[in-house]
């Protein structure tokens, strides 16, 4: 037996890094220097390359074996995330060759006779140690399960089970060694949390300085990006005077200016970050821990489907060191404001730095107990996992309701008693305090809260932004701010009229996605709704962020819009977009086109959601001839949950158009604006979407049924709601979007199936007219009365708006029977040349759906018909038996709970409960607000 120079047993640690980039292995890096200075032989298994271990840790006690046992995130470019190669690469890399590759790693396991198996963060590597009989451990800020389950809306059936497996691999672990900037991580009851893990300095910032040759009075930015593309130049002006740049990760090739100095490959990146003034990059857990060890504060880049980021941001917030850079800026150069922001802000981290002792101090505690000898306290993973995939819930937390945990990730009993000092159990990452208003102090020129306590908290929070304007003023407060807070605060002048406008999600009753087929739908305003405050920004008044005065020509006067959007970190997008009105102009002062619109929207996807805000803009200037002379600030809060189909989007577009509208003093009836909301949606945003959800939004009232013929968009009356019956919705935890492929392809079929039925009606006349003609038949007399009796039908199939006017019996009859189950995109335009939908497109390599989506509008439109009259009967046992047999259900209020409770027992997930109803933004109309005390 080895013994170590502190007299204590040499321990053996088998420590698996995941092959999700090179942040993971730096932190690795240092907790196992601190395992082998304890005198312990460390079996790094990884994909990254050998030098970054070997450059930090000279020691015969370390050992590389290179095997790469999980894939991490693929990245389709160096900001985005490509969730469905991703699975893919997993299921490649673990899943296939499952069988082989864990038998492999028992034996090796056993063949080093580790007592310690560590993982950051390798799923298999915990069910090989289990398998092995060997303790785990793992050591992370996040787990592949919560990443994985937020990829599952574009999975293929064969990937479902990923996150699955991938939980019950990891709670084969003792526990996890949360660190600092955590996500949830389900799949571990049992956690210890320890200190940032952070690389120590080789050099203090005046030996790197002076081997570079920057002198103290000089400013430098540190530039880590990885994945740069080397035909892109790096020049001096995008830089601040007198800053230099340190490039990290450059290409030989690119063309660096003589401002920017590029680093070589293996260079020491804690050194540099503690020498620089500022860094710029992207965000992960190695830069974000090195950045605050070191206080200096980072410049960001967002990128997409990254879903460890938001919990990162935060505490960059938290610790004042954080300054977001939109994507546009940063490819087109625009860096000085950000950087010089970054200059006025404090970064104040003061906690420990010293994680690496910390958790290889816990990780020898953990070897020198091997074995959990009483498996019962150790309960299955899949019954504490149910829930790994609806983590993704709490990113969609809205201010209507609180957080929920399951009950056993608030557990106060640990189940394993091995754990040394330091144990706490899992709980809720603490979310940034929100606004919070004690009243709010406006006089109301125009309007009625209605008593509706959404709005009242509303102008509570729009009390308590920042009356001074200054943005800066906010980043030097005591207390720590979100960066919506920050950019909303000076979003609006005090002395002048803000208008508020309030528009409500709406419970599909009855007609679902029939509405673009024609159908009559019936739809109830809900209570969570969505708040929009506009101001005007007229020449000499306007307001702008400093990275906007920086495209400002001294002198001229460019109207632009500033959008802020509260809540965005709950979904992972930026809180802030702006624009100039000039973007929306082509070259001959002519309104851009929709799809120029579209692209412009799409190209930084965290900052696309500003398409469903701005685009009102350019609907009013194209379909109206609105004209903008003014600047606008808008700020958005809304607590429509996204993804749960009670659209939040129409929500967003009609509470936006309102209040833009009343701002301007231009009167629309609200039929209008929801008929200009939806080509926002359609033309601007790309979505698919049909007139039902804007309308619900926009003409709703409180405790009624909007009736509307969805052809186009014709409001035939609002139900009342008898006072026997009651109307909820359950949230089933299944993301929902227009916007989404499957909605996209549902709608491509349903057009398909009314092409073919043009295409059978022709046909049939044809038919008809040919036998019609021919009087040698012995049945002419009688084929004439049918030619007579039926030709007019059928001409009015041949050139059928809406599928829902052809009744069930006539489809069954004649057309039902002729509709394909599926048929490929090409063959369709081979034969039918266009399914005429101006808002979809047919993709030649796609099999499309088409019996199915032709068949339910038709029978859909009936239903719907049958329902709403029921509802004006007379209250017996009989009508609400027939209502709850149209609707496929018989629930009734008293068993609401009983099936949350069932839900949750089956899914982890307690459904949230939409209940209660609204005015819809007509009936709410708006607010035009003065704070107290200002002039008019």
């Amino acid at each position: 037996m080895e013994v170590s120079r502190e007299g204590k047993k040499s321990l053996v640690f088998a420590y698996y890094v995941t092959g999700h980039g090179f942040g993971h292995a730096t932190r690795v890096v240092e907790v196992a220097r601190q395992l082998i200075l304890g005198g312990n032989e460390v079996h790094v298994v990884t994909g990254a390359p050998e030098f970054i271990f070997r450059q930090e840790i000279d020691s015969p006690k370390l050992f590389i074996r290179k095997v790469l046992l999980d894939s991490g995130a693929v990245q389709s470019d160096a900001l985005t995330v490509d969730r469905l190669a991703s699975l893919e690469l997993y299921a490649k890399t673990a899943v296939l060759p499952r069988a082989t590759l864990l038998p492999a790693e028992v034996q090796w396991l056993r063949s080093i006779k580790a007592d310690l198996v560590v993982s950051d963060v390798v799923p298999v590597a915990c069910k090989a140690a289990a398998d092995a009989g060997i303790p785990s451990v793992c050591v992370s800020n996040f787990s592949w399960d919560f990443i994985y389950s937020e990829y599952m809306p574009v999975a293929g059936p064969q990937h479902r089970s990923i996150v699955w497996q991938i939980a019950e691999d990891y709670s084969n672990a003792l526990f996890v060694i949360r660190l600092p900037g955590h996500c949830p991580m389900p799949a571990f009851r049992d956690v210890v949390d320890a200190p940032l893990v952070v690389r120590a300095l080789k050099r203090n910032r005046q030996q790197v300085r002076e081997e570079l040759g920057i002198s103290e009075e000089e400013k430098i930015l540190l530039f880590n990006f990885g994945g740069q593309d080397s035909r892109w130049a790096l020049k001096d002006e995008f830089l601040p005077q007198g800053w230099k740049c340190l490039v990290c990760g450059a290409p030989e090739e690119q063309e660096l200016s003589s401002s920017f100095i590029r680093m070589q490959r293996d260079v020491y990146t804690p050194d540099l970050i503690a020498a620089s003034d500022c860094m710029l990059g992207k965000i992960g857990y190695g830069t974000v821990s090195e950045v605050l060890a070191y206080r200096v504060p980072f410049v960001f880049i967002r990128r997409d489907y990254f879903s460890e980021e938001p919990f990162l941001r935060r505490m960059l917030d938290f610790y004042r060191a954080g300054v977001e850079m939109p994507r546009r800026d940063f490819f087109s150069g625009r860096w000085v404001p950000y950087l010089q922001r970054a200059q006025a802000l404090q970064p104040r981290f003061t906690g420990d730095i010293n994680g690496g002792q910390v958790v290889a101090q816990i990780l020898e505690h953990a070897a020198e107990r091997k074995t959990v000898t009483d498996a019962a306290l150790k309960p299955s993973g899949s019954r504490r996992l149910q829930d790994a995939i609806i983590f993704g819930f709490q990113m969609q937390r809205h201010p209507s309701r609180e957080l929920e945990l399951p009950d056993w990730y608030t557990s106060e009993l640990s189940e394993v008693e091995v754990l040394p000092i330091g144990h706490s159990h899992a709980s809720p990452t603490p979310l940034a305090e929100e606004l919070a208003g004690v009243g709010h102090d406006f006089e109301i020129l125009h309007g009625s809260v209605r008593g509706l306590p959404d709005t009242s908290k509303f102008l509570r929070t729009l009390a308590k932004l920042d009356e001074e304007g200054d943005v800066l003023a906010s980043d030097l407060a005591h207390k720590p701010l979100a960066q919506e807070q920050l950019a909303a605060a000076g979003l609006f002048r005090w002395d002048d009229d803000v208008f508020v406008a309030r528009a409500p999600g709406r419970l599909d009753v009855m007609g679902g996605i029939a509405d673009y087929s024609g159908s009559l739908v019936l739809q109830m305003p809900i209570r969570e709704a969505c708040h929009v405050a506009v101001q005007c920004q007229p020449q000499g008044k306007q307001r702008l962020w400093k990275h906007m005065m920086a495209r400002q020509q001294p002198g001229v006067f460019k109207p632009a819009v500033r959008i802020v959007s509260f809540g965005s970190d709950l979904s992972n997008r930026a809180p802030t977009f702006d624009m100039d009105f000039s973007d929306f102009m082509d070259a001959e002062g002519k309104p851009i086109s929709y799809e120029a619109a579209h692209k412009y929207f799409e190209q930084d996807p965290s900052r696309k959601w500003a398409a469903y805000v701005a685009g009102t803009i350019l609907v009013l200037i194209r379909e109206r001839g609105v004209e903008f002379h003014d600047g606008l600030s808008i700020l958005v809060s809304s607590a429509v949950p996204e993804g749960k189909g009670v659209s939040s989007s129409a929500a967003l577009e009609v509470a936006t158009m309102s209040a833009v509208t009343a701002a301007l003093g231009i009167e629309l009836p609200p039929e209008e604006i929801a008929i200009l909301c939806q080509m926002v949606e359609n033309y601007v945003v790309g979505a698919p979407c049909g007139i039902m959800d804007q309308m619900a939004a926009a003409c709703g009232k409180a405790n009624k049924l909007l009736a509307m013929i969805c052809q186009p968009a014709v409001v035939l009356e609002h139900i009342n709601i008898p006072l026997h019956v009651r109307l909820w919705g359950l949230d089933s935890g299944i993301r929902h979007s227009v916007g989404g492929a499957d909605y996209g392809s549902v709608r491509v079929g349903t057009f398909m199936g009314r092409r073919i039925i043009q295409s059978e009606a022709a046909r049939c006349i044809a038919e008809i007219s040919f036998t019609a003609a021919d009087e040698n038949q012995p049945s002419c007399v009688s084929v004439q009365d049918v030619y007579q009796s039926q030709l007019r039908v059928f001409e009015q199939e041949i050139h059928l708006r809406y599928l829902c006017n052809i009744p069930p019996s006539r489809y069954d009859a004649l057309y039902a029977s002729r509709m394909p189950e599926e048929m490929l995109g090409q063959v369709f335009l081979e034969k039918y040349r266009s399914h005429n939908d101006p808002v979809t497109k047919i993709e030649l390599d796609k099999l499309y759906k088409i019996r199915a989506p032709t068949s339910h509008p038709v029978y859909e439109n009936s239903r719907v018909k049958t329902f709403a009259a029921l509802l004006t009967v007379a209250n017996t046992e009989e009508q609400l038996g027939t209502l709850g047999e149209l609707m496929d259900t018989r629930e009734a209020h008293e068993q609401i709970s009983r099936i949350q409770q069932l839900y949750t027992s089956l899914t982890g997930h307690k459904p949230y409960l939409f209940e209660g109803s609204s005015p819809g933004a007509a009936q709410f109309g708006y607010l035009k607000l003065r704070r107290l005390g200002q002039h008019h």
